[in-house]
């Protein structure tokens, strides 16, 4: 039976600021970053060699001895299995004691209507074994790798379940096994735009009426060799290596490139009769999605903007909020956009392009911020956890700041909320949100959450 309203009942994160969702809120507000010098690897030789991370991150603390069933897994799972934990718990669904080698219960959930949509990166390659692999296969004399030999090696140093647990898919099998989950499940790999479409189609999936509870979100880490080194070679990444902790300086005049992040979030998405039916009072209201693409380049963005534009129209559409169209006191219906807002100087001038397309005359009146300028870029996590500052903005009041923001630029000259957080609770709080998050191949999607009112 499909269902014409979804909330958000529950959230959880794994940022570079923590995993408490009021303590890295305030930490947000008050602009203090993680950003600072690569501890994963040995970067010295690296163009960029700073990052924000996430430090002293223990599965234990968050599943206590079942995170032994996922010893093996991707930083990114691990990461996606305590946000899950902390959203499962938020949500009013746990936490539940299950034996040994099973799966957690809860008795709010049919596990055959329980489904996940995440938006997971790919885990970190075995880098050291892969690279001797290649090196023991090396014929000098026929100057190419010798593949009977390159076979005989990869069976000798490759291990069978690190292969297997860079799949994608595998940080999906993980969240299944662990909560029960027996319904619908699918993960998408659309670059940063991943962890929002994750949302949105777990909405697009409860409304139709294939399941009446969702895990969403998404997880990633590409601070590693390979990773950071793609990054470079695309010039996609900040090289401010003398003053790493301002680096991430979207829409500012001197921006010039993106801070790598990583983390997870994980939202639990539910039809509203059935949240109300376990006497849950929900977080917000999810009332649009909206995905557009921009038929352009691999990398390079369409210039006009058109398919974020297209992405943020289409989930206003269905939200059924006219963009140019304002309150009693002139106010515009949209109280915050979330930016892509990634620091590079291609998508923050483009994106405020967007947003003019859709909003018109009104769009120096709507707060756009990114809090990419605090957090780094999550990539396939971003979406989720900027999400959940949505969620937090429509809780408190608060809109918070892009940080670092202390050199104009004509081309972004919207209300970028420059370096300190706006407190709109005099105005009448934040109602809605509107959130993007546009990907490499013109992926674009955007999601539109409101305050719950019954």
């Amino acid at each position: 039976m499909s269902t014409d309203r979804v909330v958000i009942s529950g959230a959880g994160w794994v940022t570079p600021l923590g995993s408490d969702i009021d303590g890295v809120w305030q930490r947000l507000l008050a602009g203090e970053g993680s950003i600072g010098a690569i501890e994963h690897f040995d970067a010295s030789t690296f163009a960029t060699r700073f990052a924000s991370q996430v430090r002293d991150f223990q599965l234990e603390d968050f599943l206590g001895e079942r995170a032994g069933r996922h010893a093996r897994s991707s930083r990114a799972t691990r990461m996606a299995l305590a946000a899950a934990n902390r959203a499962w718990t938020s949500a009013g669904l746990g936490p539940l004691e299950a034996p040994e080698g099973e799966s957690q219960r809860s008795p709010h959930v049919d596990p055959r209507r329980f489904g996940m949509y995440l938006g997971s990166g790919e885990g970190r390659m075995d880098l050291d074994n892969f690279a001797r692999t290649c090196v023991e296969s090396w014929s000098d004399e026929d100057r190419r790798l010798d593949y009977e030999h390159w076979a005989e090696a990869a069976a000798q140093y490759l291990d069978v379940v690190a292969e297997l647990e860079q799949e994608p898919s595998m940080c999906l099998a993980h969240m299944a096994a662990e909560f029960g989950c027996r319904g619908p499940v699918s993960n998408c790999m659309t670059a940063c735009a991943a962890g929002t479409q994750a949302v949105g189609e777990a909405f697009e999936i409860i409304r139709r009426g294939d399941a009446d509870v969702m895990l969403a979100g998404g997880a990633h880490s590409m601070i590693h060799p390979l990773g950071m080194t793609g990054f470079i070679r695309l010039t996609a990444l900040s090289t401010r290596n003398d003053e790493p902790e301002t680096a991430s300086r979207p829409f500012d005049a001197t921006r010039e490139g993106f801070v790598m992040g990583e983390g997870a979030g994980i939202v639990v998405v539910e039809s509203l009769e059935h949240a109300l039916n376990r006497g849950v009072t929900p977080l917000a209201e999810i009332v649009g999605f909206g995905s557009g693409a921009d038929a352009y380049r691999i990398t390079d963005i369409q210039p006009e903007g058109l398919g974020g534009a297209a992405a943020m129209s289409r989930a206003l559409e269905q939200a059924g909020i006219d963009p140019s169209a304002t309150d009693e006191s002139g106010r515009p219906l949209v109280h915050w956009v979330n930016a892509h807002g990634t620091g590079t100087k291609e998508n923050d001038a483009i994106e405020t392009m967007a947003v003019k397309h859709v909003f018109g005359e009104l769009a120096s009146k709507v707060p756009f911020s990114s809090v990419k300028s605090v957090l780094g870029h999550l990539i396939q996590a971003a979406g989720a956890v900027e999400l959940i500052t949505c969620v937090q903005a429509i809780q408190t009041g608060i809109i918070p700041a892009t940080m670092n923001l202390n050199t104009p630029d004509p081309k972004c000259d919207l209300d970028h909320v420059a370096n300190e957080p706006r407190d709109c609770r005099a105005v009448g709080g934040v109602d809605v949100c509107l959130s993007n998050s546009f990907g490499f191949g013109g992926q674009n999607n955007s999601i539109c959450i409101k305050r719950f009112s019954a």
